[in-house]
């Protein structure tokens, strides 16, 4: 006789065979072990639904489980890709066919992106969501709507031990920031596809959906290649580094806005600082084909040294770079944020 047995992932009661010893949830895809009815000491049949006790987070009762008091939590609407496993990786590329403004990298920089996470970095592919304007799914167009959905996707039922990867390029802006949070008195952020319509995503909503759900044991890389991108995921610590390497953490905590993690690591590199802008070159390919300097930097990087730590990648990003900016003469040095202040040259990235 089939009997209930609650999802690890979302909290939902599944029917599943008394043979069963694991299953795979229909709704987030979570596995979920189990222990056979005949192995379960005093247990030889199905005793029926648990029973129901006032539910603490609601209106109307809700299953008790002895063993794993867990509520199901709402779930992203946005699922092209299942919600399970260690490594999870959110790619966005916006080239803006056909505005004055276009780019002609950012879906290469994408491809790039998700050829280093699956051939070098262990990546599932079926772990990578990934938007650009050529995607034939209309979910998976870079609109501002489905931007936020999938970035509650990507941290959605973290656990400890899972790396997640947020990967942007596209424009940057910076608008006045109105509720007085940031240091310059700008809020920075990223330009989806109809931001002409719909607006920007500014770096107070991106803190709010990536960055504070962080569980301990969870670490998010993401890698941003914009202008004006500096301090876009709001993290409070910025490494500020001269040209012979030397850094130093820069604290821009605000007592009264909550800028961390729920106990996860949280790293951001940044094509630029906040005032500067990044290229959009063919310098690195040495035909027609364009990318964005710094996706090509961090990639080159992370191909040709696995083990780098944050400083040397910091610094392999910013000697690469540093000849192209100055043929366009722009100014572009790529930055490093994080959710907690650390030795940059002793400690391995590890995505």
């Amino acid at each position: 006789m089939a009997r209930r047995e609650r999802c690890s992932g979302c909290g939902i009661n599944m029917l599943v065979s008394p043979e069963a010893r694991v299953v795979r949830c229909s709704e987030c895809h979570t596995l979920t072990n189990l222990v056979p009815m005949n192995a379960r000491p005093g247990r030889t049949r199905y005793n029926g639904p648990p029973r129901m006790h006032e539910n603490p987070y609601g209106n109307g009762p809700s299953p008790q489980h002895p063993q794993y008091p867990q509520y199901p939590q709402p779930r992203p609407s946005l699922s092209p890709v299942p919600i399970y496993g260690r490594k999870r990786a959110l790619l966005c590329g916006v080239n803006y066919h056909g505005k004055s403004y276009k780019l002609k990298g950012s879906i290469n920089d994408v491809k790039s992106m998700k050829y280093l996470l699956v051939e070098t970095l262990g990546f599932p592919n079926d772990s990578i969501l990934m938007l650009t304007e050529n995607e034939r799914e209309p979910s998976k167009i870079p609109t501002k709507q489905n931007i936020r959905k999938a970035l509650k996707w990507l941290v959605y039922g973290c656990q400890p031990g899972d790396s997640l990867v947020f990967h942007f390029s596209g424009h940057g802006t910076r608008q006045k920031d109105y509720n007085h949070d940031e240091v310059d008195g700008f809020d920075e952020a990223l330009c989806p596809l109809d931001h002409e319509t719909e607006g920007n995503i500014i770096d107070d909503e991106i803190n709010d959906t990536i960055v504070k759900p962080l569980t301990r044991g969870t670490t998010l890389h993401a890698i941003i290649d914009a202008c004006y991108s500096g301090t876009v995921l709001d993290l409070p610590f910025v490494c500020r580094m001269n040209k012979e390497g030397r850094y130093m953490w820069e604290d821009q905590r605000n007592p009264l806005f909550y800028k961390r993690t729920s106990g996860g690591l949280a790293f951001c590199f940044s094509a630029c600082d906040d005032h500067q802008t990044s290229a959009d070159t063919t310098a690195f390919t040495g035909t027609n084909v364009r990318t964005g300097a710094m996706t090509y930097s961090f990639v080159q990087a992370i191909q040709n040294e696995r083990r780098l730590t944050y400083g040397h990648l910091l610094n392999a990003m910013r000697y690469t770079i540093g000849d192209v900016s100055k043929a366009h003469g722009a100014s572009q040095e790529p930055q490093l944020t994080s959710s907690d202040k650390f030795d940059i040259y002793s400690k391995p990235v590890v995505l």
